[in-house]
């Protein structure tokens, strides 16, 4: 074995054993604590709240009254506007009838079948017996920049002030359509199936599967005379 081949396989185990310890880094090493940059700081120091928006119905033997249908209809033109999650029914469950009836109405007025839960429970008393129609609103609460101000030319640092990022943060809170929007994401719509199927189809049967094209959004140059 000669001189050069000898130092080449000290090197390869070296860079071998090298990345091998970059793979088996201790288990404690975790992602960073000051990844955060100022503004995302600011954006933490947004608090959401959330409060139930409901109405409070009688039970009737005959079913939902012209005020009690009118109710619902308020309720689900607030409840589009806040962009909730999902309308909640919580009923006696001797108001079973009943509480078909209103989700019926919440889907007859358009919301979603799969978005209206009735939830039953046994009254233990007189004021239990009643109704409740609600959903959650959540609303953020505003950010108080401009308390503290330091010395903006000191700058030896290179750090940002401390109201940096604050008024950006306020903005979008009071301007966010919905606040739960910066607690979590919203759920995925369902898929397209009918499209899906059919590119499927075309594929399997060796078609195109792109769009008609739309002689209408041709890039042609204007023939027109000067």
């Amino acid at each position: 074995m000669t001189l050069r081949t000898s130092v080449k396989i000290v090197l390869m185990a070296a860079a071998v054993a090298g990345l091998s310890a970059c793979a088996s880094a201790p288990a404690d090493q975790g992602p960073s604590t000051t990844a955060s940059t100022e503004t995302q700081q600011w954006m933490d120091k947004i608090k959401v709240t959330s409060a139930p928006d409901e109405i409070v119905l009688a039970p009737h033997a005959t079913g939902l009254s012209a005020n009690q249908s009118a109710a619902l209809e308020g309720l689900h033109q607030r409840w589009l506007q806040a962009e909730s999650r999902e309308l909640v029914v919580t009923a006696p469950n001797s108001a079973g009838l009943m509480s078909t009836q209103i989700r019926d109405r919440l889907i007859g007025l358009g919301a979603p079948g799969a978005r209206v839960r009735v939830v039953g429970f046994n009254p233990v008393g007189p004021d239990d017996n009643t109704i409740r129609v609600g959903f959650l609103r959540y609303q953020a609460e505003k950010l108080k920049c401009g308390e503290a101000w330091e010395n903006l030319t000191a700058t030896r640092n290179n750090t940002a002030y401390g109201n940096f990022g604050c008024a950006m943060a306020a903005n979008l809170a009071a301007q966010v359509a919905n606040p739960e929007d910066l607690i979590r994401p919203r759920d995925m719509t369902p898929a397209d199936t009918g499209r899906r199927d059919r590119v499927t189809g075309l594929y399997r049967k060796g078609e195109v599967t792109s769009t008609a094209k739309d002689e209408q959004a041709t890039g042609s140059i204007s023939k027109a005379i000067p």
